[in-house]
């Protein structure tokens, strides 16, 4: 079935705003549980969770202060328009906005991003390979190191826009990392900036995640991942997963850019084995999904079919088109995600670049760790995606 963009299908029935929406609002810590939705007061209403480790690290810092490590004159934090952020919060975010781009750096911005990221990202493998020795025998887990294009938007008092921009006062706001990115940024990536970083085209996957609830499982949400066999019309399950858990998540606004940079430790934990029952119930919600492309998500469920007994309900749907390129160190992801949730009836589109530094992942899960090695890597990926990924003016301004 060919992808058609959320942006050209018609609406059907009570969905919301099929506009794009933040990433992530900082985590709020709950020390008493193993693993927390960084939205702890209304995670029930969301059929995307997002999962943070308990000993998860969650920073922000900024590439391009001066020597005193002061902002420019040239940088405010100003409101900008979001609708679906207005339309949860109720007011604009914030975002700096340099209005005089120099890119003059009193040192080479990959090397000051990997200096602040290193004894992090070491320190939170560590708790990686704790979470991978106690996963149950049911879970595989697999550790992933990213990197995400984007844009930082801040939340906090109206007043800040007046005041002084500092690092500590950012610190202090609530941020999300806003990723949907421009159609023509996009297909810079694909013409000019894949070839620049030597990966090349691997596959392209149409894919539809199903999100189920199990009442069992409270505090996840269940990814079940399918392919479409296109001449029966039908959903064919390959994969299911719990979610993604966060164990280090650095933002970093990068003042002489027009593009913000997220480093991202994760791990997946895939559901090797189900109960009979279980895979039952989970195959009969699949196997009721109606392929619809002119809803949002894609899919919908005849009434009273998408739910499973007491156990299992669909609370959401992602619709994603991927094309992949690798290399021996990266693989690149652009993606069209269309995800819509049930519980809210509400929808959000994007386009998304990812890149997966699976070099330098791979010399973090071994058994003995080389810090000097690790850190040349991380800084050569850097500088990449710094010189080729970053050059993007001309398709963000």
């Amino acid at each position: 079935m060919a992808y058609i963009p959320p942006h050209k299908r018609h609406s059907k029935g009570p969905g919301g705003s099929s506009s794009p929406s933040p990433d992530l609002l900082s985590p709020l810590f709950n020390k008493n549980l193993k693993f927390r939705s960084s939205r702890t007061n209304n995670a029930h209403h969301k059929s995307w969770k997002i999962v943070y480790a308990d000993k998860a690290i969650s920073k922000f810092f900024v590439v391009g202060l001066d020597e005193d490590n002061q902002f420019p004159a040239s940088v405010h934090l100003q409101p900008v328009s979001l609708e679906s952020h207005e339309r949860k919060v109720g007011e604009k975010p914030l975002a700096l906005i340099n209005t005089h781009q120099s890119e003059s750096f009193l040192r080479n911005p990959w090397d000051y991003i990997a200096e602040n990221v290193l004894e992090d990202l070491v320190s939170s493998y560590e708790d990686v390979r704790t979470e991978m020795a106690e996963s149950p025998d049911l879970e595989e887990v697999r550790p992933t190191l990213v990197a995400r294009f984007g844009e930082i938007r801040f939340r906090g008092r109206p007043s800040l826009e007046e005041e002084s921009v500092s690092e500590n006062t950012l610190r202090q706001l609530k941020r999300s990392f806003y990723t949907n990115v421009p159609d023509s940024y996009l297909e810079y990536i694909i013409k000019e900036g894949a070839p620049k970083i030597g990966v090349k085209f691997e596959e392209e996957k149409d894919v539809y995640h199903v999100k189920l609830s199990d009442s069992t499982r409270p505090d996840s949400t269940i990814s079940v991942k399918c392919s479409v066999l296109k001449e029966l019309g039908k959903l064919q399950l390959y994969k299911i997963e719990l979610n993604q858990v966060r164990h280090m998540v650095m933002d970093i606004s990068c003042l002489e850019k027009n593009m913000d940079l997220r480093l991202m430790l994760c791990t997946k934990r895939i559901i090797t084995a189900l109960s009979d029952d279980d895979m039952k119930c989970v195959r009969d919600l699949i196997n009721g999904a109606v392929l619809d492309p002119e809803v949002k998500g894609g899919l919908r469920w005849p009434l009273g079919k998408a739910a499973c007994g007491d156990k299992f309900s669909v609370v959401g749907v992602w619709h994603t088109a991927v094309k992949s390129y690798k290399n021996s160190s990266m693989r690149l992801k652009v993606r069209d995600a269309d995800r819509f949730d049930f519980r809210t009836s509400t929808g959000e589109a994007s386009r998304e670049i990812i890149i997966k530094l699976k070099g330098v992942a791979s010399k973090l899960q071994e058994q003995q760790v080389d810090l000097n090695l690790i850190n040349e890597m991380l800084k050569d990926d850097l500088k990449v995606l710094w010189n080729n990924f970053f050059r993007c003016e001309p398709f963000l301004t």
